[in-house]
């Protein structure tokens, strides 16, 4: 192999590398961006969550008064 082919090699490995670690990095942001979404829909859902166990507590007491109103007419 002589000293042509053999930078030639050693230019594609590391435009190989460099690829390579775009990659990484694109991987790493796409990661990043992945887990905030993920928390930000967790909240979501807690919030969701807290919303209807009070709606459901309202309505139960709601159905509470309507009985109460029924038995005392």
């Amino acid at each position: 192999m002589d000293h042509a082919e053999l930078l030639a090699q050693l230019q594609a490995l590391a435009t190989r590398v460099e690829q390579l670690a775009d990659r990484a990095r694109r991987q790493a942001e796409e990661n990043r961006s992945l887990r905030q979404q993920q928390e930000q829909l967790v909240g979501e859902r807690s919030a969701l969550l807290a919303k209807n166990e009070q709606a459901r507590i309202r309505v139960e007491a709601m159905i509470a008064r309507l009985k109460s109103l029924e038995q005392h007419t």
